[in-house]
């Protein structure tokens, strides 16, 4: 008996043609076009805001970073021959130590010589000052003299006024005698008498008057004399300050010496390292001549940060200072000093930014950073490379 197979379904007629769509061009660009974009935009946020974010952190770091110290070159001031070099090459000193000597024999001889020059001006002002007393006591003398004249003057006017009454009283008397004889009323002998009373006070007046013409010759020349002697103490007085004058020309001429004296020793300016030799004993040196370099003991680093760093930074900040010579240790400081303008201002031939290729640059502005340890400061030396990390308040 034969089955009845099922028929298949029948499958959907297909469309004689089918047509597709094809996709915008402006799709396979969207992608990489938004990617652009998100770049640009990135990048312009950064370019931007990278200023205040820099500025904006707590702590900001530079490697160039150096210790610093004062290295002071010491140099003679006046010629000479080196007599000894007191210390050694790289040697520890204090303050006031010796460590160059010259021969100063010259300089001993210039000092005594001023001195001798000092000793000469006093000894002239006190000559002066003697002299003067002398001219006072000849003018006092010669004012004595005129006192006395005054008085001889007055004497002789007082005896000229007495002998001139006289005189008239014995003239009158002389005249009544002469006509009383005449009249035979008295006696010759009377007469004569009154005659030479008469003639006797005449020469009397005679004689008072020349006293008085003396006195006053006598007061005039001792007038004279006291105008001399003044004069004379008016010239002493000048002399004076002449020679007060010569005397402070000779103590700074004396004082000259000295200094001069006291440059043939160069003492060390502070504690510290002194650095090579450059004279030898027995050298011939001149002015300006460097004998040795001085290092003090006090130490700093000092920072160049970047301007864009320095927006919160300001003198007291703390700072962490990683010096290389001491791998792994961190020293602490604090920022004592900001520059007041940028490392480029301080060069010897600072930066003309006005032409037409002008590249903008970041400038470096240095900071003084000091070490907490004064005794750590005082081992390190100057140059030691450091990495400085303020510590800014905000």
């Amino acid at each position: 008996m034969a089955s009845a197979s099922t028929p298949a379904p029948a499958r959907p007629a297909e469309p004689a043609h089918v047509t597709a769509v094809p996709e915008p061009k402006w799709r396979k660009y969207l992608v990489p076009l938004l990617v652009v974009l998100l770049i640009v935009a990135v990048v312009l946020t950064i370019t931007r805001n990278w200023n205040s974010w820099e500025g904006g952190r707590i702590e900001q770091t530079t490697d160039d970073a150096y210790v610093r110290g004062d290295r002071t070159p010491l140099s003679t001031k006046v010629p000479g021959i080196v007599r000894e070099v007191k210390v050694s090459d790289y040697q520890q000193v204090h303050k006031g130590d010796l460590l160059v000597e010259l021969q100063d024999d010259d300089y001993q001889a210039q000092v005594a010589q001023a001195t001798a020059a000092v000793e000469a001006a006093k000894a002239a002002i006190e000559n002066n000052v003697r002299q003067r007393d002398l001219q006072d006591s000849k003018i006092d003398r010669a004012l004595a003299g005129i006192d006395q004249a005054h008085a001889q003057i007055t004497a002789a006017q007082a005896g000229i006024d007495a002998a001139q009454a006289d005189v008239v009283r014995t003239q009158s008397e002389r005249t009544r005698q002469e006509g009383l004889l005449q009249t035979h009323s008295t006696t010759p002998q009377k007469v004569e008498q009154a005659v030479a009373d008469q003639e006797r006070l005449a020469a009397q007046l005679a004689s008072r008057k020349a006293d008085l013409e003396e006195a006053k010759t006598a007061l005039r020349s001792s007038e004279l004399a006291a105008e001399a002697e003044r004069r004379t103490k008016a010239v002493l007085e000048s002399q004076d300050n002449q020679l007060i004058a010569d005397l402070h020309a000779k103590q700074a001429a004396l004082t000259s010496a000295q200094v001069n004296l006291g440059y043939t020793k160069i003492e060390a300016p502070g504690d510290g390292t002194v650095g090579e030799r450059q004279v030898r004993t027995g050298q011939l040196v001149s002015p300006g001549t460097q004998a040795i370099a001085f290092v003090s003991n006090v130490k700093w680093v000092e920072a160049n940060y970047r301007e864009t760093q320095l927006t919160n930074m300001k003198v007291g900040d703390p700072a962490n200072l990683r010096i290389d010579e001491y791998p792994g240790k961190v020293f602490q400081g604090k920022v004592l000093e900001i520059a007041p303008a940028s490392g480029s201002q301080f060069a010897l031939l600072p930066p003309d930014n006005a032409t037409g290729n002008y590249t903008k640059v970041v400038q470096r502005i240095p900071v003084k950073i000091a070490f907490d340890d004064a005794n750590l400061a005082a081992t390190l030396r100057p140059g030691l490379s450091v990495i400085a990390t303020v510590r800014t308040s905000h």
